[in-house]
């Protein structure tokens, strides 16, 4: 089964004013047709897995229970409009706490691989940050920048760091680039063989 990996924040929601955090479901607001590219990458056949970075909890500002009660009403609002989340994977951790779970390292994603039986040659990661880029291809994944959220400044700027050794910069660079989850769903639709 073919895998898009989906960050949350800035591709599937829109962030909160001011870089904060969603805390609670009354501040979460899905991006114009998100769901609607949800509902045709399920239609499609395709396992859709959640990864994404959670320091608000690490910092205190809300619970694993505040983010569960979240992530329960995102799922729920995406099932109504014919979409499926097969699997939720989040990073708790304060950024600084060195884990190995938290973007750009692949944590998340090497826990997926091994839980799912996922083939990441043939997996996607859509994200709207260099963190999620550096991520999706540290292990191997197309990568693929949205320019919500925080896409229009990932696209002007660059982290030059190498999480996984590799010295060619362009190996951070996303494979395409598109103004939302929905333009690069329906790419994907037409061109993934």
């Amino acid at each position: 089964m073919k895998t898009v990996f989906l960050d949350r924040d800035g591709v599937i929601n829109r962030n909160p004013p001011n870089m904060g955090y969603v805390r609670r479901w009354s501040e979460f607001s899905f991006i114009p047709n998100s769901r609607k590219a949800i509902r045709e990458l399920t239609q499609s056949g395709y396992r859709i897995i959640v990864v994404t970075n959670q320091a608000g909890i690490g910092r205190g500002l809300f619970s694993e229970e505040d983010l569960k009660d979240i992530h329960s009403r995102m799922v729920s609002k995406i099932t109504e409009t014919g979409g499926r989340i097969d699997a939720i994977y989040y990073c708790p951790h304060h950024p600084k706490a060195g884990c190995e779970c938290r973007k750009p390292k692949p944590g998340m994603l090497i826990r997926a691989v091994r839980e799912h039986n996922i083939e990441l040659s043939s997996a996607y990661l859509i994200g709207d940050s260099t963190t999620d880029i550096q991520a999706g291809r540290c292990v191997g994944t197309k990568a693929l920048l949205v320019l919500t959220g925080l896409g229009q400044e990932s696209y002007y700027h660059y982290i030059n760091t190498e999480p996984c050794g590799w010295a060619d910069e362009n190996r951070h660079r996303p494979g395409k680039i598109f103004i939302d989850l929905y333009t690069a769903t329906r790419w994907l639709l037409k061109n993934d063989t």
